[in-house]
């Protein structure tokens, strides 16, 4: 047990779902959820979107394998003990197919996509250190050919769907046996890219009929670590649920107007939980030669916002501005510090 008493227990709350087959009938089948009382212990976390097309404050920005070199791990490990974040939440992969780590199948499907360096498993080893868990985000990076190439190579425009379910399959249990308990939760964005249901159909291929395998994803996603927590993100303040496969909410949001009113949400039944920009909504510092916004919320609203959300064993995410080095943006910094000083009072 860690400075805040998570614990990395197996215990979990069994859930009957149903699971529509691929010929459209549904049958009932069991599914454990993993138990997230360690994340709704958390009070707040931080959210990173480090990503191939993150750049400098100043200048060129450096190829995507050298920016990886030169991250530097222990100044933004040390920034988060200072806003007094509870965990991370770390892009692995987002509009690019380019992975901050090794990964043999990546690496089969398109080369010069990955890195020897491994970012991942240094930040989670640093951030374990600290007592504080690792989330990850990830996007299979079919969106509407903001990566082509990778489209391609994957198989999403291929007219058979199974070898390209599997490879995203393959994609994630690598990386679930590769870093087993030390990847606690997987943040999953863009079902909507995959499964014409929902709220949103971004879908820009002919799946045929195909139905994406959401439940063996879940399976897959949770190789090396059956307790570790799996969500899929429907958009903003959406509920719907793409399998009940999953065991906490996304809760994508784009204000701090709709708080939680109990630790499980009521549309779905799934664990709370809330992600939103605290500056700079594009999410991604892509502007070259540009400084990072300050923030959008002044300190007291944030404060009410997240007692709130304490109140209900509900955890939120603040996606914070960071640079190209690795460097986070000070003035959020430095509001999330006064936001953990006020929490303690």
């Amino acid at each position: 047990m860690d400075r805040r008493g998570f614990m990395g227990s197996a215990t979990a709350a069994a859930a009957a779902c149903l699971v529509r087959r691929l010929d459209g009938g549904e049958v009932d089948s069991p599914y454990v959820r993993a138990n997230t009382d360690w994340l709704a212990r958390c009070r707040f976390g931080i959210g990173l979107h480090w990503t191939a097309q993150t750049v400098p404050r100043n200048g060129a920005p450096l190829p995507f394998q050298q920016a990886v070199d030169s991250f530097n791990v222990k100044r933004l490990v040390e920034q988060m003990v200072y806003a007094g974040a509870d965990y991370l939440l770390f892009t692995a992969a987002h509009a690019l197919q380019m992975l901050p780590a090794p990964h043999p199948v990546i690496d089969r499907i398109l080369p010069g996509r990955t890195c020897e360096r491994d970012l991942i498993a240094e930040l989670a080893d640093a951030l374990a250190a600290r007592d504080m868990p690792l989330l990850i985000y990830y996007n299979h990076s079919c969106n509407s050919n903001q990566d082509a190439a990778w489209e391609r190579a994957v198989g999403y425009h291929a007219p058979h769907k199974e070898p390209f379910a599997e490879n995203l399959l393959e994609i994630i249990s690598w990386m679930g046996d590769r870093y087993r308990d030390r990847i606690r939760g997987w943040w999953f964005d863009s079902p909507y890219s995959l499964d014409t249901r929902g709220p949103h159909n971004s879908v820009t291929t002919d799946m045929t009929g195909f139905q994406f395998p959401w439940e063996r994803f879940t399976s897959a996603a949770k190789t090396g670590n059956p307790a570790r927590l799996v969500t899929y993100n429907a958009g903003v303040n959406e509920t719907f649920l793409y399998t009940t496969h999953q065991d906490y909410w996304a809760g994508e949001l784009v204000d701090l107007q709709h708080p939680p009113t109990a630790r499980y949400h009521a549309a779905n039944g799934l664990q709370w939980f809330g992600w939103t920009c605290l500056e700079d909504r594009a999410w991604v510092h892509h502007r070259l030669d540009t400084q990072i916004p300050e923030p959008l919320y002044p300190d007291d609203e944030i404060a009410a916002f997240v007692r709130t959300c304490n109140r209900h064993q509900a955890p939120m995410t603040f996606n914070v501005g960071i640079y190209q080095d690795g460097t986070l943006a000070e003035s959020s910094v430095e509001q999330l510090h006064r936001l953990d000083q006020a929490l303690h009072r």
